[in-house]
């Protein structure tokens, strides 16, 4: 003890004192320790100095980090903490209320002043209802802060944010990789490879612990680790870095020393489970200063954890099903070839954002007989799997009945029929386009879909060709008719679907109609067309988008094969 607290000073002041008090010294070893402490923790004064706290109570281990925050920046603490001593007793476990101070001597350090009082059972059980209502606030609350869309990634960062600071320091969300996209690589053996879905810590810790796996970033585990012994086991595992570090391999001893480096000292990995399924792990990380984990705590954190794993395997489903049907529709929806060396093409299929899922547009330019080509431009109703499987669906037949040389009114007829006998239960909207690059006309017919844009080369605006528009194929009802409109060399046919030009509250004829703004100068590149389109248009879409344009490019006349009658 420093030479400014004398023995006979202190003991005269504190060994009468009803409450337990010690004194410790800055390695937390006992210089003093009254006779209620003595009778709190059955043990006399002698087999007390000169040891440090966990070595006396060995059941109160996790106390020394916030005795060790408290000499760090002398901030008093105040904890309810509860065990076992040495000292019989007929309560167990023991509740005590035990209070902080840091001692100084000539503006340096020296040590600590611990006050203890041992909790009666109606002082504990109010302490315990008061806890138990604040676990239940933060479980209702829960309940509307996470899980506020199906974006797997989301979800997670909003659960990492919740319970950071009010339940832990530090919070990780790890996830199993994706079924459906590109492979993972794989680990080395014995290794847990997980996506960090999620990372949040407290105030400065936040920026600190990004070294270890910054949200996006695959993070290995080693056999040994929390999270790995967690997930292998399915229950939670309460990791206390300063007791449990032997026998661990090096790399999960360095990380330990990293996340000690920090001043984190405990953490408490809980897996997040939901339909039988693993989906990954929720690790909660208490730093020095702050309580340990208690059993309530487990139960909480266990609790939270499956409230948010349903939230998550939404997520998840949705991002396998999304997944799904982009590469199913990306794998359909190839770029088409041009039909013929006089006629240039520009295609773009813009997705939605993460929050709609995958819809069924889709494009196709077909050559037909003596230089001429039909376009198509369709949207299959609905969104998902299903919708890419009925758009191909739709392609398929399109291209079987193109072969036949007809007109595109019949084109429609005969397609709307054949869908209806599928049994096909997705209607769909269609423009078909014929183009006569010899005659300089173009046939259109539309079932049920937004009207074509034409673009003369250097005109000042494009004009809008109203066409007579029948029903959305699949419906067995028919009733579709061609119009012919001039289309020469240089003229661009501009096709699109709504997600262009749809916007919630505005009326759809108000939003084509901007589409009337289009120019592009005579021998302008259709695709710096698109590219303005879609930056002027599609920022704000809430739906998919597919465009195409095409034009006759302007050259010597070339004569039309002669009539066989």
């Amino acid at each position: 003890m420093p030479s400014s607290f004398d023995p006979a000073t202190v003991a005269a002041l504190l060994d009468g004192n009803p409450a337990g008090a010690a004194v410790l010294d800055a390695d937390l070893r006992y210089t003093y320790v009254n006779p209620a402490l003595e009778r709190l923790n059955g043990l006399r004064a002698g087999a007390h100095l000169g040891h440090t706290f966990p070595e006396v109570l060995p059941e109160l281990r996790g106390q020394a980090a916030v005795l060790r925050g408290v000499l760090r920046d002398g901030e008093p603490r105040e904890q309810t903490i509860t065990g076992r001593t040495w000292a019989a007793s007929s309560a167990e476990p023991r509740f005590w209320r035990a209070t902080y101070h840091r001692l100084e001597t000539g503006g340096a350090v020296c040590g600590l002043m611990v006050i203890v009082v041992e909790i009666s059972d109606v002082a504990r059980q109010r302490a315990e209802l008061e806890e138990a209502r604040g676990h239940v606030a933060l479980l209702s609350t829960a309940a509307v802060r996470i899980g506020t869309t199906l974006d797997m990634d989301t979800t997670c960062r909003e659960l990492a944010e919740f319970v950071v600071p009010a339940f832990a320091d530090v919070a990780a969300v790890d996830v199993f990789p994706p079924e459906v996209g590109h492979p993972v690589r794989r680990p080395e053996p014995g290794v847990l490879r997980l996506r960090r879905a999620a990372l949040r810590g407290e105030g400065p810790l936040d920026e600190q612990v990004q070294r270890f796996g910054h949200p996006g970033e695959y993070v290995d585990f080693a056999a040994d680790s929390a999270v790995t012994r967690c997930l292998a086991e399915n229950e939670s595992v309460l990791d206390d870095w300063e007791d449990h570090q032997r026998g661990r391999s090096a790399f999960t001893s360095d990380r330990i020393a990293a996340s000690q480096a920090l001043g984190l000292r405990q953490a408490l990995v809980v897996p997040l489970n939901a339909r039988g399924r693993q989906i990954g792990s929720l690790s909660l990380v208490r730093a020095e200063g702050s309580p340990a984990f208690s059993d309530q705590d487990v139960v909480v954190a266990q609790e939270l954890a499956g409230r948010a794993a349903v939230d998550l395997d939404h997520a998840r489903r949705y991002d396998r099903e999304h997944s799904i049907a982009r590469e199913l529709q990306g794998s359909l929806l190839a770029e088409p070839r041009g039909p013929h060396p006089h006629v240039e093409i520009a295609t773009r299929y813009l997705p939605a954002e993460r929050g709609v899922l995958v819809g069924g547009d889709w494009f196709d330019v077909v050559p037909l007989q003596d230089g001429r080509h039909l376009k198509a431009m369709g949207d299959v109703m609905g969104h998902g799997v299903e919708a890419a499987v009925a758009m191909s669906h739709y392609r398929s037949l399109l291209r079987l009945l193109a072969a036949e040389d007809l007109p595109p009114h019949q084109i429609l007829e005969r397609l709307d029929e054949m869908v209806e006998r599928s049994g096909l239960d997705r209607a769909a909207t269609c423009l078909l386009a014929v183009v006569d690059r010899f005659g300089g006309v173009c046939e259109v017919a539309s079932a049920g879909h937004l009207p074509p844009v034409f673009i003369d080369p250097g005109a000042s605006r494009a004009h809008i060709v109203s066409v007579e528009s029948g029903p959305p194929l699949g419906t067995g009802f028919g009733g579709y008719r061609t119009t012919t409109v001039p289309c020469g060399p240089g003229t661009v046919l501009f096709m699109y679907t709504d997600g262009l030009v749809e916007r919630r509250g505005e009326d759809i004829d108000v939003s084509v109609a901007r589409l009337a703004s289009l120019t592009l100068p005579a021998g302008g590149s259709l695709e710096t067309l698109l590219d303005q389109v879609l930056d002027r248009f599609g920022g704000d879409a809430e739906d998919d988008i597919a465009v195409l344009a095409s034009r006759i490019r302007e050259g010597p006349p070339v004569l039309r094969r002669p009539d066989p009658t």
